[in-house]
């Protein structure tokens, strides 16, 4: 059994000695599950599939014993919101949450183990609402309420879009950034990525269907839930809504359009103390591209022609603990190679603390890929078809781009973004496609400052257990 005590300061960068601290124990076990009506081995987290919410307010302290009974290591991502921050809308009547994603009907061991002899997988099987297959998940609503649905694709590679039968929807948040309020009828939610949107049950008493379907893909899959109005007398009837055009073009608009608020009275991203990220200077430009091939006869995918290979020791904790021959700072340039060359490697890029930087995906391939950064939101400025050049910050929006966490590049297109390197430490950049970063599409930025100082990185806890090399280690 590993212990892993995880010590989140959620929007908060000084404890405070009045800031509540809220404990949770989390116990990770698998049992099976049957969410395509198919027996398998799944993940539970205290025997929940999926598994439970966190319940929190800004400034609260978040302390979780995560107690990993699997015989491999288990990862944890975070999806926060801010219920303390004054929100530019009335205060909802409910509030509902949707995990949408892909889903395979093999385990997950039998498809660590087609990766890892070098083959690719097959399509997903289906998809999943809230852990449950076709017509399982439903959702009571009030005649005349209005319901937050907060939305995050968890799936493994597509793109999915989201609607409901004769209701109509109203953006407004993403990934904890307040959106300018647009009405829409359907929403492409790429991997990795979460919305708020405001739905009113004003139709006539009935059951509606949820509808949820694969983007750019050779077959689409669709699944569907049932809104059901409490004094409903009718089922669902009808077909699910249609999706929108399969046209990349529908979806780049759509994703163009969403704008930060700048009228809402919660606080906003402050890089460098300025609200005008569009007024800073960049001091440094990345650009990244994605890249598939073959390593000693195996599929791999690379960035900037470097395949990550997992080390010995936790990247974190062989930086913390300054354990030499683990990773290289540097074994990643900031541009593309000529070449389709790729080599594998720990690959670290180094990065100074405080820096402001540009971004850009570059993706030549003929699929839609979705990145995330662990440790930051950012500034997606731009997205454009075609490669990227200097003259294509002509086009960026430096006035109200959205600030989130995971953005799309669309097929033989490219994206940019500007983040403030504000958060000390070692920070995964990956693709959210599973396979892909599994097999190398992802690496490290080393975020670095040489004061070591409670202000800028709390400590390892002291009951930390550490492994690889740094077992034994105590700061």
């Amino acid at each position: 059994m590993w212990h892993l005590l995880i010590i989140l300061a959620i929007l908060s960068l000084h404890l405070n000695a009045e800031d509540p601290y809220r404990f949770f124990t989390w116990n990770i076990t698998y049992a099976p599950i049957y969410p395509l009506g198919v027996r398998q081995q799944g993940i539970l987290i205290n025997g929940q599939f999926p598994g439970p919410d966190i319940y929190a307010v800004t400034n609260d302290n978040i302390i979780v014993n995560v107690y990993n009974n699997l015989p491999h290591p288990f990862l944890l991502s975070w999806i926060l919101s801010r219920p303390r921050i004054p929100v530019p809308f009335p205060e909802p009547d409910g509030d509902i949450t949707l995990l949408i994603g892909d889903w395979y009907k093999t385990n997950h061991n039998v498809l660590k183990s087609i990766l890892d002899q070098g083959k690719m997988l097959a399509s997903p099987d289906g998809i999943l609402i809230n852990g449950r297959g076709n017509n399982s998940a439903w959702f009571t609503v009030e005649p005349g309420k209005t319901y937050r649905l907060r939305i995050s694709n968890v799936g493994l590679r597509d793109s999915l879009n989201f609607r409901i039968q004769g209701h109509e929807m109203k953006l407004v948040e993403v990934e904890g950034t307040h959106t300018v309020q647009t009405t829409i009828s359907s929403l492409d939610v790429h991997v990795g990525q979460s919305y708020s949107v405001l739905v009113t049950a004003d139709q006539p008493a009935q059951d509606y269907y949820i509808a949820v379907s694969t983007r750019f893909t050779d077959q689409v899959l669709t699944t569907t839930a049932v809104l059901h109005y409490s004094n409903s007398r009718k089922p669902v009837s009808g077909p699910p809504p249609p999706g929108p055009t399969t046209d990349i073009q529908w979806s780049l608009n759509q994703a163009r359009s969403i704008r930060t608020n700048l009228t809402a009275s919660g606080p906003r991203p402050n890089p460098q103390g300025s609200y005008h990220y569009g007024q800073i200077n960049v001091t440094r430009t990345i650009r990244l591209a994605n890249l598939p091939g073959m390593v000693n006869g195996k599929q791999r995918y690379a960035v900037n022609g470097v395949s990550f290979v997992q080390a010995d020791t936790p990247l974190k904790l062989a930086d913390y603990y300054n354990i030499s021959g683990v990773f290289r700072v540097g074994s990643i340039s900031d541009y593309p190679p000529r070449g389709r060359g790729i080599r594998l490697d720990t690959s670290v890029m180094g990065a100074d603390y405080r820096a402001f930087v540009e971004i850009v995906f570059e993706n030549r391939e003929n699929i839609t890929q979705s990145w995330h950064l662990d440790g930051y939101s950012f500034f997606v400025v731009g997205m454009d078809g075609g490669s990227w050049t200097p003259s294509s910050r002509k086009q960026y929006n430096l006035v109200d781009a959205v600030s989130r966490s995971t953005t799309q590049v669309y097929p033989k297109s490219w994206t940019a973004i500007y983040v403030a390197l504000d958060n000390v430490g070692m920070w995964n950049l990956r693709s959210e496609y599973w396979a892909r970063q599994y097999l190398g599409q992802q690496f490290y930025l080393r975020v670095y400052t040489p004061v070591r100082s409670f202000r800028d990185e709390y400590p390892i806890p002291h009951n930390a257990l550490l492994c690889g090399r740094a077992d034994g280690k105590r700061s």
